[in-house]
């Protein structure tokens, strides 16, 4: 499923962050070789002590205390996914988990927006190939409220699961499925698992499944699954933060010891096959640049030869500084991108290189080149200090992972997939020891042993979709189930148990946060610093800030910000490109340059043990770009050909598009929100131009330096002092950024721009409120959280939950520095593009008018915006967003602890007022990217002129 809350959500689709940069002054000394921790060391630093316990019903419990923050990660798993499918049956487990989220005998409506009303985070469910999991963040008072959902879906859901529910949550996996068909390569999945697997594997399918087959899922199908799969015996549930196993034993003995057992789980065993020859497949899509994919099947996740495995594809083509790295995209110059890594499941994992073409190459010879290249790898085997960097980097990303309690990839997660795949909680503590032991005949073995079978070779070329390639997806048919034939009646469905009658608990008080203390401090060039403390784990994030990005661009060239950004790790006075990601590699350090729309941004991830060398990287980094001719050339190319496929993709297509519309194209935000610029902006760029931007923009007295993490200021600021202290800006006048409107007139209108074949058309509309963002709006903000910023929103609840036209819908406001617009989004299924329109038309102008916000709507809200903050900054980088979102929209660095005091005075018709005020729908520009032929006579019935659109540069 992997729902993101809607805010964070939007903010992600629509990519308001892109690049970054840095200044050109005096050199700093000539590197030494750095002196990185020892790789036990680091294993030492990863540990995750447990307690666990089962039920009676066979509920698996694991219990980790960590009293950072009053909040508990709760992570259940499954273990059911695609591979349990029937034939028949494909995308069920993920249909499913769908069903699972829209009520339970003693909690029907959806459940997400029972987790916004108890504040939680870091909350989904997904499902893949071996398991489904449910996980949320919550605060420690709300732990109970939290165990009660999860209970009452285990063990009492038939009874509130309807056909009504069935068939709007399969119109929404159905849109879920033609969103992710609609991007490039989006077919590739789908040809991959054919050509590797044979008929039967249980890996064969996708997890997305087939139309046909979410067509023909019942409610029987769903009461059986439910009974088969779901028991607590078939599950593992971990809580992880502010709780101790001998509390956890009591709740959860209250809240699942009543839970009756399952039938015993059945495996279902899958064997790692190996095709008989090579085998070859070309494909066309609307693509940018041809992509050649090289794919093995290979062991799962309890083979002692995959981190071995994984070692040796990061060497080859993941690290920065991989062999088709350096051989290819910097040496050849005949590709763009270069990636290879390993995908693991439980039975069995992927193994998969890929190579973007650069355009203009022939494909066919690149295709030789890396398989020649594979071959003398193979043959050689990598070096010593290619394990040890790709062995760092590995540790290094699982310490920083760990530092949350849930999500994705916290410590809640991480015991819940030893356990399963498992049977060991501890799993990830022997792979790190795995990867620390490993050496090059170790991975070489591995390597030879997995990659030396018969490869499946797969090119992607520019072009036309083929009918055979689109039936691969399992899209013959988009026939919904509940048009069936009337004179063939649905089967039936086994009678329900009876309800249960079990009522939620109160939520127990939350204080309210307690941010950090936000200390301050300047060196002796004046560059102030702001600090805050996070000792979780072993790790300092630093971010020099620089008031620039995107709204710096030049307008004559634009794409200058971003191409600047990009070069500023390609090479310094001292170190070349590749001598720079070796040391970061070295260092366990991850250095990254950033533009948001006002700001620039080179930041640090550093490992506590190596920070001092970490920061003079970092220094060299952002001080003493070399813009060497030979990489702006490289690099120039590489953004040509990321604009080029943000032309093909629904979403950038609107970014680009929509911007210039709503400021016009004199405003410093009338550009595309990707930040990449135009081709002709970066066709014109020179390297003096490079060099003037760092010197007008990337300098010490436009720069503010974030530090959070494991570390005392007192102990930050002579190493800082020391890489930043004697930094001296340029002679050259500081740049400066004009934000003045036009007085252009700017109707509301629709610009259709045609994307043949399209499954699915992309709806961005955007209009400019009267609010800048240093203003800091706290009302309007919370205002969009009912109209479209949260799960349960008007917009979303209508287009998705209410029509299933759309798998995600909303609205946001971007948090920019001067006027913030409110953009508009939803991806919605083709023949339903003009009344989508007209849908989200009038659940604005009612959210507007006569139909505001309720009371409900504002309980809801306030208690989830309040409830959610101690949750919200668990990590380092939460509170370097945090701080450095404070010091550009200007707020003071209490702001966060006095919002809860500011939310709880706010009334229904406060947020009314707010959003009135500021939002004028009849202003509201609307872009659709999708297949003209059909949307097109649709969107005659909205109501607003329609013009063609197209994305000329």
């Amino acid at each position: 499923m992997t729902f993101f809350p809607l805010s964070r959500r939007l903010m992600l689709a629509l990519g308001l962050s892109s690049l970054a940069l840095a200044p050109m002054t005096q050199a700093v000394s000539a590197p030494v070789a750095a002196s990185p921790a020892p790789l036990s060391s680091l294993v030492e630093a990863v540990d995750i002590p447990y307690e666990q316990f089962t039920l009676k019903n066979g509920l698996r419990v694991i219990v980790h205390t960590d009293r950072k923050a009053p909040v508990v990660a709760v992570s259940v798993w499954y273990h059911v996914g695609s591979r349990f499918e029937p034939k028949g049956k494909t995308g069920f487990a993920h249909l499913f988990e769908h069903l699972m989220f829209y009520g339970s005998e003693n909690a029907d409506g959806p459940f997400f927006g029972r987790l916004e009303d108890i504040g939680a985070t870091d909350w989904n469910g997904t499902t893949w190939f071996d398991r489904t999991n449910y996980f949320e963040t919550v605060p420690t008072g709300a732990l109970d409220r939290a165990l009660f959902l999860e209970a009452d879906r285990m063990g009492h859901l038939l009874g509130a699961v309807t056909q009504a529910k069935l068939d709007t949550q399969r119109g929404v996996v159905q849109n879920e499925k033609r969103m992710g068909e609609n991007e490039p390569y989006g077919l590739v999945e789908y040809a991959q698992l054919a050509a590797m697997l044979p008929e039967g594997h249980p890996y064969r399918h996708s997890t997305i499944g087939s139309m046909a087959d979410l067509n023909a899922a019942s409610l029987a199908d769903v009461q059986n699954w439910f009974k088969t799969h779901y028991g607590p015996n078939n599950a593992v549930l971990v809580l992880a933060g502010d709780i101790d196993a001998p509390t956890a034993r009591a709740k959860v003995e209250k809240w699942f010891g009543d839970i009756p057992s399952g039938p015993a789980p059945k495996d279902v065993d899958a064997t790692v096959p190996t095709l008989p020859q090579d085998v070859e497949k070309v494909m066309h899509d609307n693509v940018a640049a041809t992509r050649l994919y090289r794919n093995w099947i290979v062991p799962g996740v309890n083979s002692a030869d995959l981190p071995q495995l994984d070692l040796a594809m990061s060497v080859f083509g993941g690290l920065k500084s991989s062999r088709l790295d350096n051989i290819l995209v910097r040496g050849e110059k005949v590709a763009v991108a270069v990636k290879a890594n390993v995908q693991p499941f439980e039975k069995l994992s992927i193994a998969e290189i890929t190579v973007d073409v650069k355009p203009g190459q022939d494909a066919a010879a690149v295709g030789k080149r890396l398989d020649q290249l594979l071959a003398d790898y193979l043959a050689k085997g990598p070096t010593s200090d290619e394990v040890q960097r790709a062995a760092t980097r590995q540790l290094s990303g699982t310490i920083g992972g760990l530092e949350k309690v849930g999500g994705f990839s916290g410590k809640a997660v991480t015991l819940a997939e030893g356990a399963v795949y498992s049977n060991d909680p501890g799993k990830y503590k022997k792979d790190l020891a795995l990867y620390a032991a490993a050496t090059p005949q170790s991975v070489s073995a591995a390597a030879r042993k997995w990659l030396g079978r018969p490869v499946f070779r797969l090119t992607v070329a520019p072009g036309e979709r083929s009918p055979e390639d689109n039936a691969l997806a399992g899209n013959a048919t988009h026939r919904p189930a509940y048009f069936r034939d009337p004179q063939k009646p649905a089967p039936a469905a086994a009678t329900p148990p009876a309800p249960t009658s079990i009522a939620a608990p109160a939520i127990e008080p939350v204080k309210d946060l307690e941010f950090p203390k936000v200390e301050h401090a300047k060196l002796t060039n004046g560059i102030p610093v702001v600090f805050a403390r996070r000792a979780t784990v072993p790790v300092i994030r630093v971010s020099v800030s620089f008031d620039a990005g995107n709204a710096a661009d030049d307008k004559a060239k634009l794409g200058t910000a971003g191409l600047t950004t990009a070069l500023l790790d390609e090479g310094t006075t001292t170190r070349n490109s590749i001598q720079i990601a070796e040391e970061q590699e070295r260092l366990g350090a991850s250095i990254s340059a950033g533009n948001g729309m006002d700001t620039s941004s080179v930041g640090l991830y550093a490992l506590k043990p190596n920070l001092d060398a970490s920061l003079r990287l970092l220094a060299d980094v952002i001080r003493n770009p070399a813009f060497a001719p030979q990489e702006v050339e490289r690099l120039r190319g590489q953004v040509l050909t990321r604009i080029a496929a943000e032309k093909t993709a629904p979403m950038p297509i609107a970014q680009r598009l929509l911007p210039p519309l709503l400021y016009g194209q004199a405003h410093p935000y009338g550009i595309p929100f990707t930040g990449s610029g135009t081709e002709s902006g970066v066709k014109a760029v020179t390297r003096a131009d490079l060099v003037a931007f760092h010197d007008r923009w990337l300098r010490p007295d436009n720069a503010t330096i974030f530090v959070a993490g494991d570390t005392e200021l007192a102990e930050i600021m002579p190493l800082l002092e020391k890489r930043f202290g004697d930094w001296k800006a340029p002679n050259v006048a500081k740049g400066t950024k004009l934000f003045r409107m036009d007085r252009m007139m700017r109707p509301s209108r629709i610009i259709l721009v045609d994307k043949p074949q399209s499954p699915q058309s992309m709806i961005l509309a955007g209009l400019l409120t009267n609010k800048r963002g240093i203003d800091n709006p706290v009302t309007l903000i919370t205002a969009n959280e009912v109209l479209g910023g949260s799960s349960t929103s008007r917009l979303i609840m209508d287009l998705r939950e209410t029509k299933g036209w759309a798998y995600s819908a909303g609205s946001t406001l971007p948090g920019v520095k001067e006027t913030m617009p409110l953009l508009v989004y939803a991806p919605v299924q083709t023949d339903k593009t003009g009344a989508s329109i007209i849908a989200a038309r009038q659940d604005i102008a009612d959210f507007l008018t006569s139909k505001g916000t309720s009371e409900a709507e504002r309980n809801q809200t306030i208690n989830s915006q309040i409830l959610s903050l101690p949750g919200s900054f668990e990590t380092s980088s939460d509170l370097l967003g945090a701080m450095m979102r404070n010091r550009l929209l200007e707020r003071p660095d209490d702001f966060y602890e006095k919002l809860p005091a500011i939310y709880r005075a706010m009334t229904a018709a406060d947020l009314d007022k707010a959003a009135r005020e500021a939002i004028n729908p009849d202003r509201l520009i609307w872009v659709v990217v999708g297949d003209a032929k059909l949307v097109r006579p649709q969107l005659d019935a909205v109501g607003l002129p329609v013009e063609m659109g197209t994305l000329a540069d």
